[in-house]
């Protein structure tokens, strides 16, 4: 009976302890969801990450070390340069088109004299077909003007033929000497650009090395500034300089080639004049 009794005690305490084991086990399979819906905004967060990548292009693609930099961060010789090769390139180009222009009116003037004045029936009825102004139109008014005032005057004790020679060959002169104006500009940017470039150079290394000094380590941060603004020096030392000399050079020859025509119409006008016919009136 006693026995009975202990048997029914211990069935009773299992069925009892039983729900709580049960409710144990159930407690941590109910917790896992909310755990895993705390964890499940963790690759949202990382998203703002991509933010300082967009930052990084744009820094790539605003150079700090570009020629606005160099004009923004540099001192008043670093400008004085880049404005001195400004203005000298500036002069350079206008020089050049200038000229070039004159060039092409004085070989379309040569075209015009050689076709209208030779068919003339003197130098005077030819100086008249001539447009007032032009190169050939001064060498035969030059011409035919010492060729009939000549006599009554001063220069009478020269003769006739000394004088016609030597205001045909004023004139010429007078039209090279024009034709030449701007070369000088042109030979001396040529020459000296390169130098101004340099003197950038030589100033912008003074800033590298300067900035070595102040920091004691030449890392690349402190000497990239000062060195890529030699570098640009030098580059707009040689792009106003090689424009320049080529320029120089070509425009050379061909006022060459306009002086041949010049002087080819003077030497035929002088004999002309000298030979005291179809001269006409001036």
């Amino acid at each position: 009976m006693l026995f009975n009794d202990s048997f029914k005690a211990l069935v009773l305490g299992a069925a009892l302890m039983m729900p709580t084991a049960l409710l144990a086990q159930d407690a941590p399979a109910e917790a896992t969801p909310v755990a895993a819906e705390t964890a499940a905004p963790a690759p949202e967060a990382a998203a703002p990450a991509e933010a300082p990548a967009g930052d990084k292009e744009t820094v790539a693609v605003e150079n700090p070390y570009g020629i606005g930099a160099l004009w923004a961060q540099g001192d008043f010789v670093a400008k004085g340069v880049l404005v001195m090769m400004l203005i000298m390139s500036g002069a350079t180009w206008y020089i050049m088109i200038v000229k070039i222009i004159d060039q092409s009116k004085l070989m379309k003037q040569a075209k015009e004299a050689n076709a209208s004045f030779w068919s003339s029936k003197s130098v005077a009825d030819g100086l008249s077909k001539l447009k007032s102004g032009t190169p050939f139109w001064y060498i035969a008014d030059r011409g035919l003007a010492a060729n009939a005032h000549h006599e009554g005057t001063l220069v009478e004790q020269i003769d006739l033929s000394t004088w016609v020679t030597m205001s045909v060959n004023r004139a010429v002169d007078e039209i090279q000497s024009k034709l030449q104006g701007g070369l000088a500009v042109l030979a001396t940017v040529g020459s000296t650009a390169p130098f101004v470039g340099l003197f950038g150079t030589v100033w912008g290394i003074y800033h590298a090395l300067t900035a070595i000094g102040i920091s004691g380590q030449a890392s690349i941060d402190k000497v990239a500034g000062p060195v890529g603004e030699a570098l640009i020096m030098t580059a707009i030392g040689l792009a106003v300089a090689v424009p320049a000399v080529m320029g120089y050079n070509w425009l050379v020859r061909r006022n060459k080639a306009g002086m041949e025509a010049v002087r080819s119409f003077s030497a035929d006008l002088h004999s002309v004049l000298l030979s005291g016919s179809r001269v006409g009136k001036a």
